[in-house]
């Protein structure tokens, strides 16, 4: 059984919003989201993140035109990208005499769990205030442009985008796996997972989330379910100069 607090409800009436109202977010609000993020758990309290609010409607269309061209993030009165960010300490190391060491893989990986921790905080912050959120992975997508528009400086990396409003109708909550699926007990065992699959694949399919939306395949619709949807996109190589940029804004990656 599944306990209930106002929180825990929170969480279960998350769903990203694509369609906004026309209706303004003040930067106290926004400040208000970020601090909340803030207080998300940070590795040795480094906090290796910053978040780059950008609320000007050509910077926002430029950023849309970016990240896949998105009509949310036009549309959205603030967008905010949330960042890696190694540079503060490599500013600080100077300052104390240090350098910073910035060649390994783990150095990335705690900077970008660190951002994904304190966006994830903030989008239920945002959420238990009314507003709506859609995390923008497209951020990706050229990345080197993405840098240049934000100014980011070296040993900083956009790690996702999220556009922020008050929505503009009620969003549409889409099931989950259950939990038995993916919650191991002492070690990894899928043994169930084949009749799991089935379950979430129908529940799937009743939401219509799929009519329309096949990829590369004239499947059934009514057979076409999750696992056949994440096998085809996870199947494609995506974003595959993500290394080298990641490389040239000074992340080792070793």
């Amino acid at each position: 059984m599944i306990k209930r607090t106002p929180v825990i409800d929170t969480i279960y009436n998350h769903s990203s919003v694509r369609h906004y109202r026309d209706e303004p977010i003040s930067p106290d609000l926004v400040r208000t989201i970020v601090a909340a993020g803030q207080q998300a758990a940070t590795s040795s309290n480094l906090q290796l993140y910053s978040a780059i609010a950008v609320s000007d409607p050509a910077s926002r269309k430029h950023l849309a035109e970016l990240c896949g061209d998105q009509e949310h993030i036009r549309q959205a009165p603030v967008f905010i990208a949330w960042c890696a960010d190694l540079s503060r300490l490599h500013r600080i190391c100077r300052e104390q005499g240090h350098q910073i060491d910035a060649e390994y893989m783990e150095n990335f990986l705690v900077a970008a769990v660190d951002t994904a921790l304190l966006m994830q905080n903030a989008c239920l912050a945002a959420e238990s205030l009314g507003l709506g959120t859609c995390f923008i992975g497209g951020i990706r997508n050229r990345p080197a442009q993405v840098i240049k528009a934000l100014d980011l400086p070296k040993l900083t990396f956009a790690v996702s985008g999220m556009t922020l409003g008050y929505p503009d109708s009620a969003p549409v909550n889409r099931p989950r796996l259950e939990t038995e699926a993916i919650l191991h007990w002492e070690r990894y065992d899928p043994k169930d997972e084949a009749k799991l699959l089935d379950l979430y694949d129908a529940s799937m399919r009743a939401t219509g989330i799929y009519q329309g939306r096949q990829i590369e395949t004239d499947e059934d619709s009514d057979q076409y379910g999750w696992r056949e949807h994440s096998a085809r996109r996870v199947k494609k190589t995506s974003r595959t100069d993500l290394r080298v940029v990641l490389e040239h804004q000074g992340f080792g990656l070793k």
